[in-house]
Protein backbone atom coordinates (compact mmCIF):
# COMPACT_ATOMS: atom_id res chain seq x y z
CA UNK A 1 0.00 0.00 0.00
CA UNK A 2 1.08 3.13 -1.08
CA UNK A 3 0.19 7.20 0.31
CA UNK A 4 1.89 10.47 0.01
CA UNK A 5 0.82 13.77 2.36
CA UNK A 6 2.59 17.05 3.52
CA UNK A 7 1.82 18.87 6.54
CA UNK A 8 3.69 22.45 7.52
CA UNK A 9 5.52 22.29 11.11
CA UNK A 10 6.71 25.90 12.38
CA UNK A 11 9.91 25.01 12.74
CA UNK A 12 13.18 24.69 11.10
CA UNK A 13 13.76 22.32 8.15
CA UNK A 14 17.10 21.13 9.79
CA UNK A 15 15.33 21.23 13.42
CA UNK A 16 12.73 18.62 11.97
CA UNK A 17 15.22 16.70 10.33
CA UNK A 18 17.16 16.76 13.35
CA UNK A 19 13.98 15.52 15.52
CA UNK A 20 13.86 12.53 12.99
CA UNK A 21 17.45 11.19 14.40
CA UNK A 22 16.72 11.50 17.97
CA UNK A 23 15.48 7.77 19.31
CA UNK A 24 13.26 9.73 22.32
CA UNK A 25 11.12 11.85 19.83
CA UNK A 26 10.98 8.44 17.49
CA UNK A 27 9.83 7.15 20.72
CA UNK A 28 7.30 10.07 21.38
CA UNK A 29 6.17 10.07 17.82
CA UNK A 30 5.31 6.31 16.80
CA UNK A 31 1.86 5.38 18.07
CA UNK A 32 2.51 2.51 20.55
CA UNK A 33 5.98 2.38 20.89
CA UNK A 34 7.33 1.48 24.02
CA UNK A 35 11.04 1.20 23.64
CA UNK A 36 13.12 3.17 20.97
CA UNK A 37 16.75 3.49 21.17
CA UNK A 38 19.98 3.37 18.93
CA UNK A 39 21.35 6.17 16.45
CA UNK A 40 20.93 7.10 12.70
CA UNK A 41 24.16 5.30 11.80
CA UNK A 42 23.89 2.14 13.30
CA UNK A 43 19.80 1.93 13.05
CA UNK A 44 17.09 1.76 16.02
CA UNK A 45 15.72 -0.95 17.67
CA UNK A 46 12.14 -0.43 18.43
CA UNK A 47 9.25 -2.23 20.65
CA UNK A 48 5.77 -1.27 19.29
CA UNK A 49 2.66 -2.60 20.29
CA UNK A 50 -0.60 -2.39 18.60
CA UNK A 51 -4.08 -3.62 17.48
CA UNK A 52 -4.97 -4.30 14.12
CA UNK A 53 -8.85 -5.05 14.22
CA UNK A 54 -8.94 -7.74 16.28
CA UNK A 55 -5.18 -8.70 16.53
CA UNK A 56 -3.13 -7.29 19.26
CA UNK A 57 0.57 -7.23 18.68
CA UNK A 58 4.02 -7.19 20.20
CA UNK A 59 6.21 -5.86 17.09
CA UNK A 60 9.83 -5.98 17.96
CA UNK A 61 12.06 -4.71 15.09
CA UNK A 62 14.51 -1.87 13.60
CA UNK A 63 14.60 0.93 11.83
CA UNK A 64 17.22 2.38 9.28
CA UNK A 65 18.13 5.68 8.16
CA UNK A 66 18.87 6.09 4.75
CA UNK A 67 19.35 8.79 1.73
CA UNK A 68 20.41 10.99 4.67
CA UNK A 69 20.81 14.60 2.90
CA UNK A 70 21.18 16.85 6.41
CA UNK A 71 17.86 19.36 6.57
CA UNK A 72 16.33 18.41 3.03
CA UNK A 73 15.69 14.68 2.94
CA UNK A 74 15.97 11.39 4.28
CA UNK A 75 14.77 7.87 3.97
CA UNK A 76 13.42 6.13 6.83
CA UNK A 77 12.83 1.86 6.64
CA UNK A 78 11.23 -0.40 8.88
CA UNK A 79 10.68 -4.10 9.57
CA UNK A 80 8.87 -5.56 12.49
CA UNK A 81 7.80 -8.94 13.49
CA UNK A 82 4.81 -9.73 15.52
CA UNK A 83 4.93 -13.29 16.45
CA UNK A 84 2.15 -15.44 15.16
CA UNK A 85 0.37 -11.65 13.71
CA UNK A 86 3.05 -11.39 11.18
CA UNK A 87 4.79 -9.09 10.42
CA UNK A 88 4.87 -5.71 9.22
CA UNK A 89 7.49 -3.43 7.22
CA UNK A 90 8.14 0.00 5.18
CA UNK A 91 9.78 2.51 4.46
CA UNK A 92 8.89 6.36 4.15
CA UNK A 93 10.59 9.38 1.74
CA UNK A 94 10.75 12.41 3.63
CA UNK A 95 11.66 15.54 2.01
CA UNK A 96 11.98 19.01 3.90
CA UNK A 97 11.97 22.46 2.49
CA UNK A 98 11.32 25.87 3.86
CA UNK A 99 7.61 27.37 3.82
CA UNK A 100 6.64 30.97 3.26
CA UNK A 101 5.85 31.32 6.80
CA UNK A 102 9.28 30.36 7.90
CA UNK A 103 8.16 26.99 8.64
CA UNK A 104 9.12 23.69 7.18
CA UNK A 105 7.30 22.26 4.55
CA UNK A 106 7.24 18.13 5.17
CA UNK A 107 6.38 15.59 2.53
CA UNK A 108 6.49 11.63 2.42
CA UNK A 109 5.57 8.96 0.63
CA UNK A 110 4.68 5.85 2.26
CA UNK A 111 5.15 2.18 0.77
CA UNK A 112 3.97 -0.23 3.60
CA UNK A 113 3.46 -4.22 3.56
CA UNK A 114 2.07 -6.53 6.17
CA UNK A 115 1.89 -10.70 6.16
CA UNK A 116 0.60 -13.56 8.22
CA UNK A 117 -2.28 -13.03 10.20
CA UNK A 118 -2.46 -9.18 9.58
CA UNK A 119 -2.55 -9.60 5.84
CA UNK A 120 -5.62 -12.16 6.39
CA UNK A 121 -7.86 -9.32 7.61
CA UNK A 122 -8.30 -7.31 4.09
CA UNK A 123 -6.66 -4.73 2.38
CA UNK A 124 -9.50 -1.85 3.36
CA UNK A 125 -8.69 -2.72 7.41
CA UNK A 126 -5.17 -2.52 6.47
CA UNK A 127 -5.06 0.04 4.34
CA UNK A 128 -7.19 2.54 7.02
CA UNK A 129 -4.83 1.41 9.92
CA UNK A 130 -1.49 2.20 8.09
CA UNK A 131 -3.02 5.53 7.03
CA UNK A 132 -3.93 6.34 10.67
CA UNK A 133 -0.04 5.21 11.61
CA UNK A 134 1.19 7.52 9.15
CA UNK A 135 -1.25 10.53 9.98
CA UNK A 136 -0.28 10.11 13.59
CA UNK A 137 3.28 9.89 13.57
CA UNK A 138 3.63 13.25 11.73
CA UNK A 139 0.37 14.45 13.80
CA UNK A 140 2.84 13.77 16.85
CA UNK A 141 5.87 15.29 15.40
CA UNK A 142 3.98 18.34 14.25
CA UNK A 143 3.12 18.46 18.11
CA UNK A 144 6.68 17.95 19.33
CA UNK A 145 7.45 21.20 17.59
CA UNK A 146 3.99 23.46 18.23
CA UNK A 147 2.44 21.77 21.19
CA UNK A 148 -1.35 20.44 21.28
CA UNK A 149 -3.40 22.31 18.91
CA UNK A 150 -6.25 24.43 20.57
CA UNK A 151 -9.60 22.99 20.67
CA UNK A 152 -11.83 25.14 18.20
CA UNK A 153 -14.79 27.04 19.57
CA UNK A 154 -18.66 26.56 18.20
CA UNK A 155 -20.68 29.67 17.25
CA UNK A 156 -21.63 30.41 20.96
CA UNK A 157 -18.22 30.32 21.83
CA UNK A 158 -17.68 26.81 24.01
CA UNK A 159 -15.18 24.86 22.66
CA UNK A 160 -15.91 22.28 20.56
CA UNK A 161 -17.02 19.12 21.94
CA UNK A 162 -18.47 20.37 25.06
CA UNK A 163 -22.22 20.37 25.06
CA UNK A 164 -24.21 22.57 27.24
CA UNK A 165 -27.29 20.92 28.82
CA UNK A 166 -30.70 22.21 27.62
CA UNK A 167 -31.25 23.64 30.95
CA UNK A 168 -27.99 25.69 31.21
CA UNK A 169 -29.43 26.75 27.53
CA UNK A 170 -32.42 28.28 28.67
CA UNK A 171 -30.67 30.01 31.83
CA UNK A 172 -27.59 30.81 30.58
CA UNK A 173 -25.56 28.65 32.98
CA UNK A 174 -23.52 25.67 32.52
Amino acid sequence: MQMSDTREIQAAPSDVYAALLDPEVLKACVPGAQEVSGNPTDGYEATVVQKVGPVKATFKGTVTMSDMVEGQSLTIAGEGKGGAAGFAKGSASVTFSASDSGGTVLAYDVDAKVGGKLAQLGSRLIDGFAKKMADQFFSNLQQHFEGPAAPEEDSEGNPEGEKKGWLGRLTGRE
